[in-house]
């Protein structure tokens, strides 16, 4: 097994389409899969940030991101997504990478897709002098909880290794680190809206 990661171009809209039907399968809106126009925006604005992986062969998953210039005000999804296009919120000038989609084909997964996926985002970073890469995580195992432990003690004992979250424990494990808790990030039942901004910094940048 060999996976590879390159940009995506709008010529890859029905192999991106089919991540997206496999990994997000009905009740999931069919209209909250990428559109074939959000594909061409995310391609024609910043390229670099438009990644799919390929394993043996097949593509297995995608991720889009942009520029940002981080500021710490709180945000949500549709704000620095600009809706799914990009075109309005990406800043060439920015100096931190933001994914606001990573996903994998069921069939694809535990083996290494998203994490080949995360390790291009930090080659970016890296590559083009960024301070940071940076991403909304959900916390979906906070619903279960929620009714004992604010949104923040939550993070505070997934990030200590206390609890264990389905998305969050991913994102640590790729060496991201919790910065703050957005609430109405994303209409996401068992995060109860709710997503943790999560980043890696630049280790060959210093503040």
């Amino acid at each position: 097994m060999s996976i590879s990661v390159r940009t995506y171009t709008i010529n890859d809209y029905e192999d991106l389409l089919t991540v997206q039907r496999e990994a997000f399968p009905p009740p999931f809106p069919e209209e909250l899969w990428w559109k074939p126009e959000q594909i061409a925006a995310h391609a024609a604005t910043y390229p670099d940030g438009a990644m799919v992986a390929i394993c043996d062969d097949e593509v297995a998953g995608s991720s889009t991101s942009l520029l940002v210039q981080f500021t710490g005000e709180p945000h949500t999804w549709e704000e620095v997504s600009d809706n799914g296009y990009i075109r309005g919120s990406h800043n060439p000038e920015g100096d931190s990478l933001y994914g606001i989609d990573l996903c994998v084909r069921p069939s694809f997964r535990s083996r290494g897709v998203a994490a080949a996926l995360y390790e291009a985002r930090k080659a970016l970073v890296v590559r083009s002098g960024l301070k940071r890469f940076m991403a909304g995580c959900r916390i979906p195992g906070y619903h279960e909880v929620a009714d004992t432990m604010s949104a923040e003690d939550y993070v505070r004992q997934v990030a200590a290794g206390e609890r264990k979250d389905l998305v969050l424990s991913f994102m640590i494990r790729q060496g991201l680190k919790p910065v703050q808790v957005l609430d109405g990030y994303l209409e996401d039942e068992e995060s109860l809206n709710k997503a943790v901004l999560v980043e890696w910094r630049n280790p060959q940048l210093t503040d």
